[in-house]
C-alpha cells in the first residue's frame, strides 16, 4: 500500500529464485510446474491495482501455490503422477478461481506424493523428483501435500493450498515448520482436485502464520454450488480471534493418548498445554475412546476410496506408478465391503463420542505429529520409499480429524536438538475454525524464537 514495493517486483525476485532453487544442489522441488508469462501478468494487473486504490481483497498480490491435486490453468493436472494430465488444464478448481479473484498471483502448483498416497512426500518419479525439508536438504517434507510445505518454509509464497485425508495438510506443516489449517469436511470446496478419497479429504491453507492461516481461510471457506458436501454450512467466522487470553475456554487433553510420541516432542508439547493454561484456559482430562478402531476403520475408508477412484489407473497405468504406490493399492483390494461397511459404523460411532466430549470442551490438544522429519537416504531418491511403520505413526495424530470431519490446525512450537521443526494440534468441533485460530496465535507466542531455515529465500530483497 506504500508504494516501496510492488507486485511486479516481488514477482520478479520469485522468478529468479524459481530458477535457482531448481539448479540448486540438491533441487528444492517444492514448485514442479510455472511459467514466468503467467506470474508476470497477474503481478502487473495487482500492481496496477494498486497504483489506482482499487484492491480485491487482503490476497491482492500476494504470492500463493496449489498442491498438483488441483486444476490449475494452464497446467497439467498430474497430481503427482507421470500419467495423468497429459494436455495442460483448461479451467481451474474452485479455490484457484476464488484466489484469482481475490488477486493472489498464483506462482504455480507444487510437488505432492504421488496420488496422495504417502506421508514422506517421497516422489521419485521423473516430473516430480523428492522434496527437500528446507531446514535440513537429506529430510523429507511429510505428505502429501509436500512441495506446498517446503514452499511456504523457503519463502517463496506465504500462502499455499493443500489437501488432507490422513494429515497431508498437517503433516508436512509439522515436518516444515509452518502453519497448517485443514478446514472442517465440506468447509473448503474441493471441486477440480482429483476425489481421491469422497469421505475424508478436506481443503485446508498452509501459512507463515496463524494470521495468513486465517485471512486464506476467510476468503477461501464458503459454501460452492459444484461441492455438495459443504452447501449446508454455517457462515465462517472469526469471532473472538484476537481475544487477548484465553479465559473461559476448556481444552480437552487424553493424556494416554496425547504422550505416544517420541521424548522431544513430549516435553515441548507439555510446556505449549501449560503455556495455554497460563493465558486463562482451563485442561480438562478426557477420554478419547476406540483410537485403534478409529486408526484401522479411518484406513479401510481412505484406501477403499482411493481404490475405487483409481480401479481404471491401477489397470492401465500400474507399470507407470511409484512402487509405494502399487503396493498400497494392492493392499487396499484386500479390503471387502463388509470392512468398509463396518467400518462407516465406526465412524458414526466416534462422530458421537466426539458430540459428547464437544459438550464438556471447546478443543481437543495433541503434539501434531509423533516425531520430526525422517531423514532421505540415497536409495529413496531412486526408487521412492515404501516404511508403513512410520506412515501408520505419522497420522497417529492425525486419523480422528479426517475420520469424523472435525478441522485441526497445528502450529509449531520449537525444535529439536537436530534443529528440525515441532508442531502442536488442536482440534475442535465441526465448524469451529474460529477458535482453533484464536488459540494457534497464542501458540505463536509460545515459541521464543522463530530459526530461519537453511533453505531460504527473501522475495522482498
Amino acid at each position: 500500500r506504500s508504494g516501496k514495493l510492488t507486485p511486479s517486483h516481488v514477482a520478479k525476485n520469485i522468478i529468479a529464485v524459481l530458477e535457482d532453487c531448481d539448479k540448486s544442489t540438491p533441487p528444492l522441488r517444492a514448485i514442479v510446474q510455472w511459467d514466468p508469462e503467467q506470474i508476470m501478468l497477474m503481478a502487473e494487473a495487482s500492481t496496477a491495482r494498486y497504483r489506482n486504490k482499487c484492491t480485491l481483497s487482503y490476497l491482492d498480490g500476494i504470492p500463493v501455490c496449489l498442491k498438483e491435486e488441483f486444476k490449475v490453468v494452464p497446467y497439467h493436472h498430474r497430481a503427482g503422477t507421470a500419467y495423468l494430465g497429459t494436455e495442460p488444464e483448461t479451467e481451474d478448481a474452485t479455490v484457484a478461481k476464488k484466489l484469482r479473484e481475490a488477486g493472489a498471483i498464483i506462482i504455480g502448483v507444487s510437488n505432492m506424493h504421488e496420488l496422495g498416497i504417502g506421508t514422506t512426500g517421497c516422489n521419485p518419479n521423473r516430473y516430480h523428483k523428492i522434496p527437500r525439508n528446507p531446514y535440513k536438504p537429506n529430510h523429507f517434507t511429510g505428505g502429501s501435500s509436500s512441495g506446498s510445505a517446503a514452499a511456504v518454509a523457503a519463502g517463496l509464497c506465504p500462502v499455499a493450498i493443500g489437501t488432507d485425508g490422513g494429515g497431508s495438510v498437517r503433516i508436512p506443516s509439522s515436518f516444515c515448520g509452518v502453519v497448517g489449517l485443514k478446514g472442517t469436511f465440506g468447509r473448503i470446496s474441493s471441486h477440480g482436485s482429483l476425489p481421491l478419497s469422497y469421505s475424508t479429504v478436506s481443503v485446508g491453507p498452509m501459512c507463515t502464520s496463524v494470521v495468513d492461516a486465517a485471512i486464506a481461510y476467510s476468503i477461501l471457506a464458503e459454501p460452492d454450488p459444484l461441492y455438495p458436501y459443504g452447501l449446508k454450512q454455517p457462515k465462517a467466522t472469526l469471532s473472538g480471534m484476537c481475544a487477548p487470553d484465553l479465559k473461559g475456554l476448556k481444552l480437552g487433553v487424553d493424556w494416554t493418548f496425547f504422550k505416544e510420541c517420541d521424548e522431544e516432542v513430549l516435553s515441548i508439547c507439555e510446556k505449549a498445554v501449560e503455556h495455554l493454561q497460563s493465558l486463562g484456559a482451563s485442561v480438562v482430562e478426557v477420554s478419547l475412546p476406540e483410537m485403534e478402531e478409529v486408526r484401522v476403520a479411518h484406513v479401510i475408508c481412505i484406501l477403499s476410496e482411493m481404490r475405487d477412484f483409481l480401479q481404471p489407473d491401477f489397470n492401465k497405468h500400474f507399470q507407470e506408478m511409484n512402487l509405494d504406490t502399487r503396493a498400497n493399492l494392492a493392499l487396499a483390494s484386500q479390503f471387502t465391503a463388509l470392512d468398509y461397511i463396518t467400518a462407516n459404523r465406526q465412524r458414526t460411532r466416534s462422530m458421537r463420542f466426539l458430540q459428547d466430549i464437544f459438550t464438556t470442551v471447546h478443543c481437543i490438544l495433541t503434539p501434531a505429529v509423533p516425531s520430526t522429519a525422517p531423514r532421505i537416504y540415497e536409495s529413496d531418491l531412486l526408487t521412492g520409499s515404501s516404511d508403513s511403520a512410520f506412515t501408520v505413526r505419522s497420522m497417529r495424530f492425525m486419523q480422528l480429524a479426517n475420520f469424523t470431519g472435525i478441522p485441526g490446525i497445528v502450529v509449531p512450537i520449537g525444535y529439536s536438538v537436530a534443529g528440525l521443526p515441532i508442531s502442536f494440534q488442536v482440534m475442535a468441533k465441526w465448524w469451529d475454525e474460529a477458535v482453533l485460530l484464536r488459540i494457534g496465535l497464542k501458540l505463536e507466542q509460545f515459541r521464543c524464537q522463530t530459526k530461519k531455515p537453511s533453505i531460504y529465500y527473501d522475495v522482498l530483497a
